[in-house]
């Protein structure tokens, strides 16, 4: 029986993703997928996140943008560590 992801990356060049399970937990070893060309890597949840919430790829410095989709989403308001969760407590649209 296949993996089931816990998270999605749309575009190589993205640096953050998807959380697609219900109840990631803190300390998960998630199977992410690269939508793109469905290649895999792994990477360890250092914070619980609710599912639809982005999970940083790399380590972000405020002032940091946001890649999804390929796009710029928005500025990195305070440092996150690669692993963590990415939301409206630490990131912020451009366009206000």
């Amino acid at each position: 029986m296949a993996e089931i992801p816990h998270l999605l990356v749309h575009e190589h060049d993205d640096n953050v993703g998807v959380v697609v399970v219900e109840d990631l937990k803190a300390g998960t070893e998630m199977l992410c997928c690269i939508t793109a060309d469905n290649s895999t890597f792994r990477l360890k949840s250092n914070s619980d996140v609710p599912i639809g919430h982005k999970v940083a790829l790399k380590d972000f410095k405020a002032g940091d943008t946001a890649i999804k989709y390929g796009e710029d989403i928005g500025k990195i308001i305070a440092d996150i560590e690669k692993g963590g969760h990415v939301h409206t407590h630490n990131l912020k649209t451009k366009r206000w």
